[in-house]
């Protein structure tokens, strides 16, 4: 199972650091074959500044990342990001 995790310039650090750890060793322990396959999304695929200057590379953007199944979007100061029609869709 893909899981994707959204982030972007300001997202509070726990919101996405936590899930992605959860889910990795989810499929560390797990018996079966790797259950979860987890990474990072951002608009561009570039570096993001997180809270507090965090700065973190995204393994996909927008146009490039695999199938998601489940998509977690970090929460944080997220007024820019809704105001943008491609973060929306």
């Amino acid at each position: 199972m893909n899981v994707g995790i959204y982030i972007y310039d300001q997202a509070e650090v726990l919101d996405f650091s936590g899930p992605f750890e959860v889910f990795s060793t989810a499929s560390r322990v797990c018996k079966n074959d790797n259950p979860f396959d987890v990474f990072l999304v951002s608009e561009s695929g570039n570096t993001i500044s997180a809270r507090a200057g965090y700065r973190v590379m995204s393994n996909y953007g927008f146009n490039d990342h695999p199938m998601i199944d489940v998509l977690i979007v970090a929460g944080g100061v997220h007024s820019n990001e809704i105001g943008k029609s491609q973060v929306m869709e």
